[in-house]
């Protein structure tokens, strides 16, 4: 493996900025300092006026393989990452067949580690009867297990309490969960029917997939993880009101009860489906400019941990049906960074603070062993951004397979120039170098 040396870059590593080099090792950060000009390497990246940060760990990801290909795939969509600086990602189960069973799970690590530039886990699925199945994972090699309480791509909605009693009581990994009640979707769904037949307007999707319909599934998952002691971990929070059954007053490696927060939901708002449409077609719902701001403020005060993309494609053909025809999610992985950092740019939020949610917080909640962090002997996961580089998202540019982006149109004013994954440089300057696949992601737990 190639050594890497990175001079005269801004260091953003555990709240602070300082300027240093780095030198990259045998897939390890060897050394950091002042100056490692004098320092052999194979490959010398002179990071004057840029800012090195920990590679992004994005914790839901749905890259589609098996079984839904013609929308995404494992090759494609961790190359859109590693282009925008994401060098880990957590996948999620809801593919055909869906993750629920040890074998079917290891056949997606195994395609992983064949053709994924970045490094890579991969969630276990719950059903209302596969609890002996998750009972035989090894979570110290697997991110996670992952609950639908609300219906979404694929049908594993885990909707039999004692079947999910269950699995609270007995799963001592992570459960990240979708936290929507279907019955009052259902409910709302009719109403609109009725209505409008097939074709509602997309306006209505967040009063569809209602605040109601998120609260009352979160408020039922945590009160159940109090229960039974759970660690849990609630995706993609959309709504204000959900936010006060999460504490930020204990630090995250204590906490039982997590959450996250998305791209989607602190960049768009109702407002925007008047001309984005089914592109911002998400569930849990796009909401209010209210629930936006909200969510954000949450970020930054610690009640929501960390940021991830809920990365999910679908094709334009796809999106472009009637509303109960058109599928929920949108791509995101290649744009995640770069959006943050439009909202540094706004003084909405610090360099540090970006790095703590995405890198930092995804490590410690997740228990990665040796990642997130700049650190000496930690991997080698590594991005270079240049702030001060626009550039506008055209199809042209867009790398998901889909071939279309919410984004598109917009100049992003922060560009990424280089993405280290496990000490391999993937991607430099619009050039991907393939020759080493990302590696499977370790965890350090006592279960």
């Amino acid at each position: 493996m190639k050594s890497i040396l990175i001079t005269g870059a801004n260091i953003v590593n555990e709240g602070r900025i300082s300027p240093g080099d780095v030198l990259v090792k045998d897939g390890r950060i060897a050394k950091i300092g002042s100056d490692l000009s004098s320092e052999d390497a194979d490959k010398h990246i002179d990071a004057k006026g840029k800012y090195l940060l920990p590679g992004l760990i994005d914790d839901q990801v749905h890259f589609r393989e098996p079984g839904l290909t013609h929308k995404a795939e494992i090759y494609t969509e961790a190359k859109a990452g590693v282009a925008g600086g994401t060098t880990s990602y957590m996948e999620m189960p809801n593919t055909v067949p869906q993750a629920v069973t040890v074998e079917l799970l290891e056949e997606k690590y195994k395609r992983a580690s064949e053709v994924s530039l970045a490094n890579y886990s991969f969630f276990m699925g719950a059903t209302n009867n596969n609890l002996d199945e998750i009972l035989k994972i090894d979570f110290n090699h697997v991110c996670g297990l992952k609950i639908f309480q609300g219906s979404s791509t694929g049908n594993m909605v885990v909707d039999n309490i004692e079947s999910l009693e269950g699995i609270f009581k007995e799963c001592k990994a992570i459960i990240a969960i979708h936290s929507e009640n279907d019955d009052i979707i259902k409910a709302n769904l009719e109403s609109f029917k009725e209505i409008y037949g097939d074709d509602i307007p997309v306006k209505f999707h967040p009063k569809i997939r209602s605040e109601e319909a998120c609260y009352d599934a979160s408020s039922r998952a945590v009160a159940m993880a109090k229960k039974y002691g759970t660690k849990l971990h609630i995706l993609h929070i959309s709504t204000a009101k959900e936010l006060e059954l999460f504490d930020n007053s204990i630090p995250l490696a204590e906490k039982r009860i997590t959450s996250e927060a998305c791209i989607h939901h602190m960049w768009f708002s109702e407002e925007d489906y008047d001309t984005k449409g089914n592109l911002i077609k998400w569930n849990p719902a796009v909401k209010t400019s209210h629930d936006r701001e909200e969510i954000f403020n949450a970020v930054l005060s610690d009640k929501i941990d960390v940021i991830a993309t809920d990365h999910a494609p679908h094709t334009l053909e796809e999106k472009s049906q009637s509303y109960t025809k058109a599928p929920s999610g949108g791509p995101l992985n290649q744009h995640s960074l770069v959006a943050m950092l439009d909202f540094y740019h706004q003084g909405k939020i610090s360099l540090e603070k970006i790095v703590e949610k995405m890198c930092h917080n995804v490590a410690i909640l997740f228990e990665i062993e040796k990642r997130g962090y700049i650190k000496e002997g930690y991997f080698a996961d590594l991005v270079l951004v240049d702030l001060d580089s626009p550039w506008t998202v055209k199809k042209e540019n867009i790398l998901s397979k889909c071939g279309w982006s919410p984004f598109e149109g917009h100049t992003f004013k922060s560009k990424v120039t280089h993405t280290i994954v496990s000490g391999h440089l993937a991607y430099e300057e619009g050039t991907f170098h393939e020759e080493k696949k990302g590696e499977r992601l370790s965890f350090l737990r006592n279960y």
